[in-house]
């Protein structure tokens, strides 16, 4: 292991004295929109890490919905004033002797919401939330991979895992937690269905056929139970929640597991009856609930996947990297729906 030295701090984990600060994205309360988003860029003491904890490097960090969400003031408890971001991946610069020098990647529900987060050049975690990124991808892409991964994993294995005999629709396909979805899908030899909008092939990596559906033109239940013989899909991934929900009951095989992580209307016309004769179960995923050991072993689970090549990063692309100075613009790119995994570089 050779002994760089990165603004001013030793990888070996020696400070050399020449800096004390480190710039950090600062939010001091919520926006009253998209628009008016306006976070700081503020220098800020480098963490000393306790015994048991790490000082990492962040080199990229992704910006998740819930990062905009947080800083429109939509979760009533992050904390004021904060550094945002959930996921990151970088450098351990200071820390247990055996994890200096190792370029790891990480996420939580915690950071950038309960406590300061990721979108900062500096951040100290515990030696338990630190995990080594997959050597077959870069620091951008491992930064990125985080939260919609993690929830995609966390909804599948909720549901009790997927099958080769499964037939799994995803409702929001091309988004990246469904894109993640397809992934872990596929490459567990289902069949899967995967539902946009408006007619558009599937864009993401996946391990097997992909069969879209075009909610515009097609009616999503009668389209999964004619190409399935009419049996239905045994997991739903409803990405979405309310505009897909009706659709989505209607195209569940008996004992289906239909997973939810977000929603436009909280209220939905529910037939009760079509619930318990079919046996139906309804999952609810928060990723915002996961700690940081929580999301870094899902990480060190799926990190096999992205080593031999069945799972794939999300590709990032030049012009979807930001400096912390045009944080403003990147979260914007977020709450507009950019197709892009936009990643920030502190």
């Amino acid at each position: 292991m050779t002994d760089t030295t990165l603004d001013g701090i030793s990888s070996t984990g020696v400070r050399n004295g020449t800096a004390s600060t480190g710039p950090a994205l600062r939010l001091h309360g919520k926006a009253d929109g998209v628009e008016a988003l306006a976070p700081s860029v503020e220098p800020v003491a480098i963490p000393v890490p306790a015994p048991g904890q790490c000082l990492v490097e962040v080199k990229a960090s992704g910006v998740n919905m819930s990062d905009v969400k947080a800083a429109l003031g939509h979760m009533p408890y992050a904390i004021w004033p904060r550094t945002p971001g959930r996921d990151y991946a970088g450098v351990v610069l200071e820390g247990p002797a055996h994890l200096v020098g190792r370029e790891v990647w990480g996420s939580s529900g915690e950071l950038g919401i309960r406590r300061d987060g990721t979108h900062t050049k500096y951040l100290v975690v515990s030696a338990d939330e630190i995990f080594e990124k997959p050597s077959t991808i870069t620091l951008d892409e491992a930064g990125a991979i985080g939260v919609p991964f993690i929830t995609a994993y966390e909804g599948l294995q909720t549901a009790g895992g997927v099958k080769p005999t499964d037939v799994v629709l995803v409702l929001g396909g091309n988004g990246k937690v469904g894109q993640a979805v397809v992934q872990l899908a596929t490459r567990a030899g289902a069949r899967v269905f995967a539902v946009e909008r408006t007619a558009e092939p599937y864009m993401g990596h996946a391990t097997g056929p992909v069969e879209m559906i075009d909610a515009s033109s097609q009616d999503i239940a009668a389209t999964v139970r004619e190409r399935t013989g009419g049996h239905g899909a045994d997991i739903v991934f409803n990405t979405v929640g309310s505009p897909y929900f009706e659709a989505a009951c209607a195209a569940m095989a008996p004992e289906a597991r239909q997973i939810f992580i977000s929603t436009i209307d909280r209220a939905v016309p529910f037939d009760i009856f079509r619930f318990f004769r079919g046996r139906h179960h309804f999952i609810g995923i928060d990723s915002l609930a996961l700690n940081g050991v929580a999301c870094g072993k899902i990480l060190d689970a799926l990190r096999p996947g992205f080593e031999t090549g069945e799972l794939k990063a999300f590709p990032v692309q030049a012009g979807a990297t930001y400096s912390l100075d045009d944080a403003a613009q990147a979260y914007a790119q977020v709450w507009n729906s950019s197709r892009d995994r936009i990643v920030l570089r502190p």
